[in-house]
């Protein structure tokens, strides 16, 4: 998958406000079994499934085989598409606010 499409997948998955709380409880939590996801949520299990596969689409999640359950846990390299394209904008705000304050300390 190509940088691009990797960010529109993280985007795009972490859109859903239901999807990113069940991410957000994954790394809350480090591992989490998807019955603890459903145990305590207003969502169905079902839901909660189609979520988790979502995720792991994604590559934000990886599992882990236990017995009978599935554990979840956030993937290291997750995130990292949707961090490099924000550390562009960092950068690029961070000069823009350097070049306005120099203006403004230039004009006083």
């Amino acid at each position: 998958m190509t940088p691009a499409a990797q960010l529109t997948a993280v985007m795009k998955t972490l859109a859903d406000p239901t999807r990113r709380a069940v991410f957000e409880r994954i790394a809350a939590e480090g591992e989490i079994a998807a019955t603890g996801l459903v145990r305590r949520s207003r969502v169905s299990q079902p839901a909660v499934s189609q979520h988790l596969r979502a995720l792991r689409d994604a590559g934000l999640v990886t599992e882990r085989r236990e017995g009978r359950h599935i554990r979840y846990r956030v993937a290291p390299g997750g995130l990292a598409p949707l961090v490099d394209w924000l550390s562009h904008y960092e950068r690029f705000w961070r000069e823009r606010f350097e070049n306005l304050e120099r203006l403004l300390k230039e004009s006083e």
